[in-house]
């Protein structure tokens, strides 16, 4: 596959180096959660999108099974998908498929493996669409393929934009903006707030699925970095911070050790965790602001009858 869109010429292992130790030297621990990613990491994190637990996924996928011909109508002809963190394809090709004349589809991820398997497979299933996959983080600006045609559409489903601050959510927008155009419209998937009860469970399944994918960081970073971390002697936590509502991921140290990293002596106490990810819950009322600042207006909203889940489609000024 040699149509491979890189967005960065940086050496990847230095800067997920620099991300590890900068994250760890913290008072409070963290990793970023970009880092998941690697093809074990992409798998697992499918294997959690069909847990009965884990209620997004599918009901965002109703929600536009349900309307994707009214989205598709909104978004109109020559449509050339742009999707941030592309997965494993379900609902990109529910849209796919309710377009009148799609022009092409530019998938970005940061995991190659996964990601260029999923070209692929859009390709053997639609060989009229050209696929023009995109190996990079979505977070850096970068430029579309030169060969893709069309008008583009920016498509991020998942509500993986709750894993982003409000600075994050600023520069991303700000950034996809640039990229789409004046005139351009953006698919947005949105996680509601809801009752807690019904959220810890959702990211601390009973079968340990999410556990495995969140211990998988510490694994990339042994076999990646040259570290020495002893999964064993970490466990995952999910907690519900409602005061900023959002549900967290920490790895917690189960006892006081020592882990080795890029040179460097890495100190943990017994209860000390590593916050590896958050995943924001929204009202819409509270985004709308966000988008506004960077030139998105909100045209349209679609929920579920049970208001737990919202794709938004926003135009640009």
């Amino acid at each position: 596959m040699d149509d491979v869109f890189e967005t960065a010429a940086t050496d990847a292992r230095a800067v997920f180096l620099r991300d590890v130790l900068k994250g760890l030297s913290e008072a409070r621990k963290t990793l970023p959660c970009q880092y998941f990613y690697d093809a074990a990491g992409s798998d697992l994190f499918e294997q959690i999108t069909t847990l009965p637990e884990y209620y997004p996924t599918r009901t965002e996928i109703a929600i536009l099974n349900a309307h994707a011909g009214e989205i598709a109508a909104a978004l109109g002809e020559h449509v050339l998908l742009v999707e941030y963190g592309a997965g494993a394809s379900t609902k990109t090709r529910i849209l796919l498929e309710a377009l009148p004349s799609p022009t092409g589809y530019v998938p970005i991820d940061v995991s190659e493996e996964f990601l260029l398997h999923t070209a692929q497979t859009l390709r053997t299933d639609y060989p009229d669409l050209p696929v023009h996959p995109v190996v990079g983080d979505f977070m850096i600006r970068f430029g579309l393929p030169s060969e893709s045609k069309g008008r583009p559409v920016g498509f991020f489903p998942g509500s993986t934009i709750g894993n982003l601050s409000d600075e994050d959510i600023l520069r991303f927008m700000s950034s996809a903006r640039d990229l789409l155009g004046d005139g351009s419209q953006f698919v947005i998937g949105v996680d509601l707030r809801k009752d807690a009860d019904m959220l810890v469970p959702a990211y601390d399944d009973a079968a340990g699925v999410t556990a495995r994918f969140n211990l998988n960081l510490l694994t990339r970073i042994n076999r990646e970095l040259g570290a020495d971390f002893d999964l064993s002697a970490f466990a995952h936590r999910a907690i519900w911070n409602d005061t900023a509502s959002r549900i967290e991921m920490h790895l917690v140290s189960q006892r006081a050790q020592t882990v080795q990293i890029g040179g460097r002596t890495i100190p943990f106490e017994p209860g000390e965790s590593i916050h590896t990810e958050n995943s924001r819950k929204f009202s819409i009322d509270s985004l709308t602001p966000l988008f506004e600042q960077t030139g998105w207006n909100l045209n349209k909203q679609w929920l579920d009858e049970r208001h737990y889940f919202a794709v938004l489609l926003l135009s640009a000024d």
